[in-house]
């Protein structure tokens, strides 16, 4: 199933799918008309094809004590890249880890429930591997979010 593949009824199944996946395939299947078996085929199809990754819940990393948010700038050097990955892979408070563009490599997203905790690790990752830069997030004005399909 490639994109351009996708019909309306997939494209509406993984809108309804992003904003709450444990909708029922019955409620599911009175959105897009369609029985519930042939719902659970289609969502079925697009898990194998690899548009739907996975399921999740969100959390409210605040109500967990994880009061601290912080993107993590980090300068990491082409041929360091594989140890960083496998080491960064193993950190609990990493949410998110991208390899980007400019003066930096890495930028990582991080929760902590104090700023000592955070300096404890932004001080691991210089002594390991190179220049940080830090922001520590004030407030959130766009959650993350799906995506349109049909963009």
């Amino acid at each position: 199933m490639a994109l351009d593949k996708l019909d309306r009824t997939d494209i509406k199944l993984i809108k309804l799918l992003q904003d709450n996946a444990r909708y029922s395939l019955k409620y599911l299947a009175e959105q897009v008309c369609l029985s519930t078996p042939a719902v659970s085929s289609r969502i079925d199809k697009l898990e194998k094809n690899g548009y739907i990754k996975g399921y999740t819940a969100v959390i409210d990393r605040n109500a967990l004590g994880f009061s601290i948010t912080a993107f993590i700038n980090l300068e990491v050097p082409p041929g360091g890249k594989p140890v960083f990955y496998q080491f960064i892979s193993t950190c609990p408070n990493v949410i998110e880890c991208n390899c980007v563009t400019g003066k930096f490599s890495m930028l990582i997203k991080v929760a902590f429930r104090s700023t000592m905790e955070l300096d404890g690790f932004i001080g691991q990752l210089q002594k390991r591997f190179g220049t940080t830069e830090t922001q520590i997030v004030f407030s959130t004005a766009v959650e993350p979010r799906g995506i349109d399909p049909a963009l």
